[in-house]
């Protein structure tokens, strides 16, 4: 039964909920924290844009929303589909499911898995179909396509949100539509970060830039993040603001620090004190780089959201599943 498979978010919700009115606009890019082995090994984590006026034809095409949709995440992903970018409705994107109500207030794997195969099953199959009898019968592919929804169960979330225009959502969209959508990933040069700032610069010209002291030229979401607020500084009129999505409670293992690629030397003494002893005016050098540009942090009281696209006082409120 519903009710006894999806717990409703009431608790959560009353723990996010924060006075203010001010709503949260138009485009926002999501820094999200590493997890698993690989996030331990590569502490960079994801990056993707939430659009609040944009949403998706199909995971493919974009439109501009109707009243009372609530946008698309895009983001570039590892061998999901043979495309380039993928564009997945907000909800879905964080939570695996298609509405507020039956977001589950606590999860461990075997719901996550069980939520995101069921969205793959009902929404994904084009992209992400089923190639075996098991996987037919029920079992989930294999595969980075687990990233396309469910995010919050592995991560917690940091937004930077600008605004934007509806003449810069037309011609975002008419842009990428008309691109070739062909995947063409590249951990060093053509990542998920690479990707973000490729976006937000359509909307900003050469308002994120790479950095190459602090991330040897890598794009990483932490240097997307850092540039996007030093451009929001730079241009006071334009309204800029912060939230975190927290990971959603339970026994999932919780993510990982995000870092940048000299600062992942710098914090690490599996790596800083091998190449200290090899090296030392080399790891000194790339201290002083850190410690001169590379430090970045989140700005205190930044709140805690459910959902990005919502005025405080209109976060979406749960009620009991039916049975």
């Amino acid at each position: 039964m519903r009710a006894l498979r999806l717990l409703v978010m009431v608790p959560l919700l009353a723990g996010l909920a924060t006075t203010g009115s001010r709503a949260w606009a138009d485009a926002a890019l999501l820094m999200e924290e590493p997890f698993g082995n690989f996030g331990s090994f590569n502490p960079t984590g994801h990056a993707a844009v939430y659009l609040d006026r944009v949403c998706a034809e199909t995971p493919v095409r974009l439109r501009l929303c109707a009243p009372n949709e609530d946008g698309v995440v895009i983001s570039r992903y590892h061998k999901v589909g043979g495309y380039d970018w993928i564009a997945i409705p907000l909800v879905p994107y964080l939570y695996a499911v298609d509405h507020v109500e039956d977001i589950p207030a606590t999860a461990d794997l075997a719901l996550e898995t069980s939520l995101r195969d069921q969205y793959r099953r009902e929404h994904l199959l084009d992209i992400v179909p089923n190639t075996t009898t098991a996987e037919a019968h029920g079992e989930p592919p294999p595969g980075d396509w687990i990233q396309l929804v469910g995010a919050s169960y592995d991560r917690k979330i940091y937004g930077f949100q600008i605004e934007t225009t509806r003449e810069q959502d037309e011609r975002f969209i008419a842009l990428f539509n008309d691109r070739r959508n062909v995947a063409g990933f590249n951990l060093v040069y053509r990542n998920c970060a690479d990707f973000s700032r490729n976006l937000i610069n359509v909307y900003y010209p050469h308002a994120v830039r790479r950095n190459f002291l602090v991330d040897l030229g890598i794009t990483t979401p932490k240097q997307v993040a850092r540039s996007l607020t030093k451009y929001a500084h730079r241009h006071p009129g334009l309204d800029f603001s912060t939230f975190i999505i927290p990971q959603v409670p339970g026994t999932i293992p919780r993510s990982h620090p995000i870092r940048g690629v000299v600062e992942s030397v710098v914090k690490s003494k599996k790596y800083v004190v091998p190449l200290a002893i090899l090296n030392p005016q080399l790891t000194a050098g790339l201290a002083i780089a850190y410690f001169t540009d590379g430090r970045f942090r989140i700005p205190k009281g930044t709140e805690k959201v459910l959902l990005p696209d919502q005025d405080d006082d209109k976060q979406p409120t749960a009620s009991p599943a039916a049975e």
